[in-house]
């Protein structure tokens, strides 16, 4: 049996270069870059070139619907952008950072695997330069600033504390804090009102910095950051409190994309890192734009599967951007069709060709799906050793009988050397130009159609029906004149209904919108589907158990 190293044990054994050098790649001088140390560095926003991001290739990569522990959207990124520079193709990886809440608890890290890594994957993985640090005490800022409001008898606004709808948070997993109450101990502690904490990536702090299209559009942004209505049911805004200055302060650096590198000395930007079930699940514009302003081809991805990052990163991150794909990676692995033809979790290696057949109707929902956008979706089968060559086989052939191309990825076991063909498949695709980019819905629609139109076109449901509570938030978001924002859904990334227990492909079924919130600051309204979690709780046995570090400094166990 052949026995493969960890991705930690990887990452330490490969030899990193100065970032200085790294930068040099994308003709970027040292005395552009404001270093965190040898191997980290802050990009500034004047490298950004709106004439180049026209110019270039960005390409989307997003999956089909996923099994818990994922299926390497994140190495098959970073893979490719190895297989491009190999093959002579100037291109950059431009990724989001990992949360700590996963990290230590069930899903781990966030910087690929095996030999498709981003480096320094420890310093990734944890505290990174502080850009979640910094969107925290941004959210967290703006919370104190709410309950001393309330508390203030010379400068009070009236702000009903039954109304507030803005949450602290923290950056870890920790369900004790989801409902709390604050206020107790008498006067001086402030006005006793419930309260929770939500995880920092499901901040609309987070949201909006990865849609800010500069540091002027970010203070407004967070001007408009709703925060719940007064005793006579007027709305307040963070503007009201004056606090969008103090907040934008505390966000001045982290709004710079980071630069780090591959394991193959290629260039990676990590910045931002919205979850895809909650918020819209990609980086920031201005990384991506950076990345498009530097290199020939950008390559980045979306969170969990294309009906949940993939649709939102099209229907609201482009379109607010002005940007146009030019081509789309839909990685797919054969253990998650195995799990979407009904394998039990421990049988998910175990190869299974009726399994694979029965589970190819998830992978085809989403091929047509991006073929919806006016883009033809490359299919990369991510490679585990327990595929058998008859399963991939028939993916290959299935995927050309739907006049889609589809190339076993071998990046996480061989690094650049396994992703040549998709690297030369993706550029022929690029340069062909028959791709042409177009959003799903228009967002002057009506909410309902909508809402309509992204749960039957990419859901495939036959119906949506609301809750009192939602009709009534209906109303409210007319009132305070949202309805032409876009559409980013809450939903379970289990399935592509809103019960997570449906796999595969279902049919006929009805979601339902059970409320509204409204992320008025990063400009879209979020219809909640089922019961969504904004704080996750940490498994039984949590992956901080087998962590270690030792006298020098030299971390064991992280993933």
């Amino acid at each position: 049996m052949e026995v493969f190293k960890t991705d930690i044990e990887i990452a330490q054994n490969n030899e990193m270069k100065h970032i200085s050098y790294i930068a040099k790649k994308l003709d970027v001088a040292e005395d552009d870059l404001e270093m965190y140390g040898k191997y980290k560095a802050k990009l500034p926003l004047n490298l950004i070139d709106e004439k180049l991001v026209n110019q270039n290739n960005l390409v989307l990569v997003t999956a089909l619907t996923p099994t818990p522990a994922g299926e390497g959207k994140t190495t098959v990124s970073i893979g490719v952008v190895e297989g491009l520079n190999r093959i002579g193709t100037q291109a950059v990886v431009v990724l989001r950072e990992p949360s700590l809440g996963p990290v230590f608890g069930i899903k781990g890290g966030a910087a690929g695997g095996g030999y498709s890594q981003v480096v320094p994957m420890e310093d990734i993985n944890l505290h990174f330069t502080g850009d979640f640090s910094a969107i925290e005490k941004a959210n967290n800022l703006l919370a104190a600033l709410i309950d001393n409001n309330i508390q203030s008898k010379t400068r009070n606004l009236g702000i009903d504390p039954r109304t507030i709808v803005w949450k602290r948070v923290m950056d870890m997993n920790d369900r004790a804090l989801r409902n709390i109450t604050i206020g107790l101990g008498g006067v001086t502690n402030g006005i006793p009102r419930e309260d929770g904490f939500n995880i920092t990536p499901a901040s609309e702090v987070m949201a909006i910095l990865c849609m800010a299209k500069d540091f002027e559009d970010l203070k407004k942004r967070l001007g408009n950051i709703f925060i719940g209505f007064t005793f006579d049911k007027k709305p307040i805004f963070a503007r009201d409190l004056k606090a969008e200055n103090a907040m934008a302060i505390l966000l001045k650096d982290a709004i710079k994309p980071n630069l780090v590198q591959t394991l193959e000395g290629n260039p990676a930007i990590i910045h931002g890192g919205p979850f895809a079930n909650i918020a819209q699940g990609t980086n920031t514009i201005l990384a991506t734009k950076m990345g498009m302003s530097l290199a020939k081809y950008t390559v980045t991805e979306a969170g969990f599967g294309a009906d949940l990052g993939a649709e939102k990163f099209l229907n609201i991150k482009c379109v607010s951007g002005g940007l146009k794909p030019k081509a789309i990676i839909l990685v797919a692995t054969v253990r998650a069709l195995r799990h979407h033809g009904e394998a039990k979790k421990e049988e998910y290696n175990t190869p299974s060709l009726e399994r694979v057949e029965k589970g190819f109707d998830n992978l085809e929902k989403h091929i047509e799906n991006m073929k919806q956008f006016g883009i033809i979706p490359i299919v990369a089968i991510n490679s585990f050793p327990s595929d058998s060559n008859e399963e991939v086989q028939f993916i290959i052939e299935k995927c050309k009988s739907l006049n889609v191309q589809a190339v076993k990825s071998d990046g996480w076991k061989k690094g650049g050397e396994g992703t040549v063909e998709l690297a030369k498949i993706l550029v022929s695709e690029v340069e062909k130009g028959e791709n042409k980019f177009k959003p799903l819905y228009d967002w002057d629609l009506p909410v309902k159609e909508k809402i309509a139109t992204i749960a039957q076109k990419i859901y495939g449901a036959a119906e949506v029906i609301y809750s009192k509570k939602a009709e009534k938030d209906l109303k409210s978001i007319a009132q305070l004149g949202l309805n032409n924002l876009p559409i980013c859904m809450a939903k379970t990334q289990k399935s592509f209904s809103d019960d997570a227990s449906l796999l595969g492909r279902p049919k006929d079924f009805t979601v339902t919108v059970r409320e509204f919130e409204y992320a008025v600051g990063a400009g879209f309204i979020i219809p909640i589907l089922g019961n969504m979690m904004r704080m996750p709780g940490l498994p039984s046995v949590p992956a901080s158990e087998g962590m270690d570090i030792d006298n020098k400094g030299v971390i064991s166990g992280l993933s």
